[in-house]
């Protein structure tokens, strides 16, 4: 069937059902035809007419009273059989497209049931009813396998229209757990995001808040270059979670307004934020650098800035060691600070175990990496190991 007939045929069910009870009873007038045709005894026309005419009728009442529409058909078409007429499947086009219709609606046992008695009764008309005394293979093997055989084309539509839905159904609850899922993981990498740049910022802030206070009446031009920092740590502070929640607010993705993200290149300027906060930080590089792919470098980058942010609020000294190993098919991360002397190792260099370590795990492990941390003979250490492309 074409697209247009189909449509035509959505859009006017009633009709479409219509046309084919005529057709079907046009068959199975053709079917008393026939059969008047080929019996050697004279055998009138219109009983045969008539009841293909109330079974064609009755089909109209189908999809909502299956059973007794089929029951009713059942009837009548042991009563042309009993009249004398052959049954065919031509003439048994009314009681095939009933039981289709049973088989298709109605559940495996009922359906089953109804066909099987079905058959029976025609094959007992074959047998008992049929005054023209037809064959066995053409009076009852022969209808009986017609009548079994449409139940089980229903029975097997039904069952490929069950499977569909299911499958249908599984494919929606996957596709809502897909986007449940992707939902989650907006969240957290948005929250991983507002935690660096918050956590970064305050730190840096409150760092070197306490260094101007602390050099305020002895080194008060010191005080005031630290003060000038201060406000520029706030401000980018600022801008950086009005560029992020810019992002969140927008009700389409546009790239107009969006700056690159970090990376590695910004190195040097982060060190040099935190060596104005007071903290000395080394930065060591082996290896030849390699071209790393954007989410290895923000993950990089990201994990880098949350390690010296621990580093400033929790660590005893104001020293920190970053370095960079390039291999290969790998990056190798280590940040580490020293413990003052003096002070124990049972926590005083250690962060707490909040989202930061939280962060940089999973920062790394979406990158495809692996993080480690934990105390270390010289205080606290964090490890990080990153592929230079991501994996898929």
């Amino acid at each position: 069937m074409s697209t247009s007939l189909r449509i035509e045929a959505a859009r006017r069910p009633r009709k479409v059902e219509l046309a084919a009870l005529l057709l079907l009873f046009g068959t199975t007038a053709m079917g008393s035809l026939v059969t008047t045709w080929t019996t050697p005894e004279p055998l009138s026309l219109w009983p045969g007419i008539v009841l293909s005419a109330f079974c064609c009728l009755a089909l109209l009442r189908r999809h909502r009273h299956p059973l007794p529409v089929l029951g009713f058909i059942t009837v009548l078409t042991m009563a042309e059989g009993a009249v004398g007429y052959l049954i065919t499947p031509l003439l048994m086009g009314p009681l095939m497209v009933s039981l289709y219709s049973v088989s298709l609606r109605a559940d495996r046992t009922t359906a089953r049931n109804a066909s099987l008695l079905a058959a029976a009764c025609i094959v007992v008309t074959g047998l008992f009813l049929d005054p023209s005394s037809h064959p066995v293979l053409l009076g009852v093997v022969n209808p009986a396998a017609w009548v079994l055989l449409s139940a089980l084309l229903g029975s097997y539509v039904g069952v490929r229209r069950f499977y569909a839905a299911d499958r249908a159904e599984q494919a929606a609850r996957a596709r809502e757990e897909e986007a449940r899922h992707h939902v989650v993981q907006e969240r957290m990498r948005i929250a991983r995001e507002l935690h660096d740049i918050v956590a970064h910022h305050l730190a840096l802030a409150n760092a070197q808040a306490s260094t101007a206070a602390h050099l305020y009446r002895t080194h008060p031009d010191r005080a005031f270059e630290m003060l000038n920092s201060l406000s520029t740590t706030t401000a980018d502070a600022l801008r950086e979670l009005k560029a992020t929640v810019g992002v969140l607010r927008q009700d389409t993705e546009t790239d107009d307004s969006l700056a690159p993200a970090p990376g590695l290149g910004q190195l040097p300027d982060l060190t040099a934020a935190y060596s104005a906060a007071g903290l000395d930080v080394r930065v060591t590089i082996s290896g030849p650098p390699q071209l790393l792919s954007p989410g290895v470098d923000l993950a990089a980058f990201r994990i880098i800035q949350e390690a010296l942010t621990n580093v400033t609020k929790h660590a005893a000294t104001g020293r920190a060691d970053v370095r960079l190993s390039y291999r290969p098919h790998s990056l190798s991360l280590t940040i580490s600070n020293e413990t003052a002397a003096g002070t124990s190792r049972d926590g005083a260099t250690e962060p707490s175990r909040g989202f930061g370590l939280m962060g940089m795990r999973e920062r790394a492990q979406s990158a495809g990496g692996t993080l480690s941390a934990g105390p270390s003979p010289e205080g606290f250490q964090v490890s990080c190991s990153l592929p230079l492309q991501p994996t898929s």
